[in-house]
């Protein structure tokens, strides 16, 4: 007997969208309807389970890898399938919201891949959902040119063979979408709004262009969470009769137990797996996260101070290296965040020293590849891994058998010099408050101090604040870490901008609000595990 239609899924609370009708199709969201009726329950599952490790780990205060897995990392005989050529060579990557105006650029940028990002760096209005998967439609039937309204520039993509591929990032596990519910009046996982409608419309389309359907799966904290995606991923291809294996995925390795569980993961998703990220940011933040309240040995110091040539960090990066190359997947680099200034050519000098040297690094290290989030930074990069790479697409022959790191090597936060500064608190606090602001009117990657930032700095951000006034961290200044000595910083940041911008500019901001939220997600005794969730609350649209 046939399996029962899926409840049939009712768009809420949203405003109608030019073209909607193109994405939101009735066999679309029946197949998103599927993707809810066979899989929520375990993502359900899975987000109780993180919440009972996150318990273990505040009573052990130390993480490990599996006992229960190791036939897994020691069998030698398993690899992930063969990259396509589409993915082969991944030597610089740009990353991005699905913005129209971002699309034509990060498409024609001259990166190998286009991280089109529907997570960290995008703000989940309706608007941006639904009218980002408009606009990658539109990028692969080239119908995206357009001209700015405002400046008069007109927008066209490059020749198809000069184009950047994309890997398509969808919402992690934690997030829902409130303007899709089912019978119930269940939300659907944002997961399976963003994958599900750009897998329905995309994937012939694009294995007509000689590729496919290739995604960044974010925020994964366990081999089990990669075994609902591979699963998700089965059931998918299966629905419209494409072969198993078409699609590919690439994980980001930006939580700490995830990256106690990287050869599990890979298992897992072997026959779609196409590589590993080193998510650096989201990294940081999900160790104070998970470490936050373990004593002072985890208390990590400013955010600007934690380089990646930190011991833990390099115990972290060349791991995963030796991991994905041993299993013949592509390891890929992290984030090169800084913002050209045309106005401030030292400023430019000095940042572009340090993104040349972070890419020279990993490079060296045996990285297949690495993140950009600016397309002046795109050269950079691949200047760096040109150097080692050559004419090859990649480098999975340095298996980096020299690498040997112990489970206690990971968290290694005390082998830092560096403590928390009063101007790290500062910083933190006005990253904060000028992030949350701009997600609140809908913008998810914002350039702040000549540095793009995205959900996760803003997470470490408020998790730094909080584990500073939790640890009773004392700064260089005498001033010690509290509930009202943040409260008084926010307070001055707020009057700085008030006066930046003028007071007609700031009334017609989000800016108090965004201040509130702040030192809610950073000051209230209970952690809340991702401020996106309260803040999706206060969101329009």
């Amino acid at each position: 007997m046939s399996a029962p239609a899926p409840s049939p899924l009712t768009i809420v609370d949203a405003e109608p969208l030019p073209r909607q009708e193109e994405v939101l199709t009735e066999a679309a969201l029946a197949f998103v309807a599927e993707l809810h009726r066979r899989f929520t329950p375990r993502r359900d599952e899975l987000l109780a389970r993180r919440a009972g490790r996150r318990a273990e780990i505040a009573r052990t205060s130390t993480l490990d890898f599996l006992p229960e897995t190791a036939a897994i990392r020691a069998d030698d005989s398993w690899k992930v399938a063969p990259a396509p050529e589409a993915l082969n060579d991944r030597r610089v990557e740009i990353t991005g919201p699905t913005d129209r105006k971002m699309t034509v650029n990060a498409l024609n940028s001259g990166a190998k891949v286009w991280l089109a990002d529907f997570e960290d760096a995008s703000s989940p209005t309706w608007e941006n959902v639904v009218l980002g998967q408009l606009n990658l439609i539109d990028a692969y039937t080239r119908n995206i040119d357009f001209t700015d309204a405002a400046s008069g520039k007109t927008y066209a993509l490059h020749p198809a063979e000069a184009l950047a591929t994309v890997v398509t990032r969808p919402r992690g596990w934690h997030l829902d979408e409130r303007h899709l519910v089912d019978a119930n009046g269940a939300q659907v996982p944002g997961a399976f709004v963003d994958f599900g409608l750009y897998f329905f419309h995309n994937s012939r389309r694009l294995l007509d262009l000689g590729k496919g359907p290739y995604f960044y799966l974010p925020k994964t904290e366990s081999h089990l969470e990669a075994r609902l995606w591979n699963d998700v991923f089965v059931l998918a291809q299966d629905y419209l009769g494409i072969p198993q294996g078409t699609i590919r995925a690439t994980v980001l390795i930006e939580t700490i137990t995830a990256a106690y569980e990287m050869e599990e993961i890979l298992y897992e998703l072997r026959d779609h797996a196409s590589g590993l990220n080193a998510g650096r940011w989201d990294y940081l933040f999900s160790l104070i996260k998970n470490f936050r309240d373990c004593g002072a040995k985890f208390v990590l110091p400013d955010r600007n101070s934690v380089t990646m040539t930190a011991p833990f960090m390099r115990a972290y990066t060349e791991l995963l290296v030796r991991t994905c190359h041993r299993r013949g997947a592509h390891a890929i680099g992290g984030m090169a965040a800084f913002i050209p200034s045309r106005r401030d050519p030292e400023v430019n000098e000095v940042a572009l020293e340090k993104v040349r040297a972070d890419k020279d690094r990993e490079a060296g290290d045996g990285f297949d590849g690495s993140w950009v989030a600016h397309p002046d930074l795109v050269p950079i990069c691949r200047e760096s891994f040109d150097k080692v790479l050559g004419d090859r697409p990649h480098q999975k022959d340095r298996l980096r058998e020299d690498v040997h790191v112990e489970a206690a090597d990971l968290i290694a936060v005390d082998s830092l010099d560096a403590r928390p500064t009063y101007a790290g608190l500062v910083n933190a606090v006005q990253v904060g408050i000028r992030y949350i602001e701009a997600w609140l009117r809908g913008l998810g990657a914002v350039a702040i101090f000549n540095l793009m930032e995205d959900a996760a700095t803003a997470e470490i951000s408020r998790s730094q604040i909080w584990q500073w006034v939790d640890a009773g961290v004392e700064f260089e200044n005498g001033e010690k870490a509290t509930p009202e000595l943040v409260r008084g910083v926010a307070a001055e940041e707020l009057a700085g901008i008030r006066r930046e911008t003028g007071d007609e500019a700031f009334a017609a901001g989000h800016w108090q609000q965004a201040h509130d939220l702040l030192l809610r997600v950073s000051l209230d005794k209970d952690y809340v595990d991702f401020l996106t969730v309260p803040a999706y609350e206060q969101l329009q649209g």
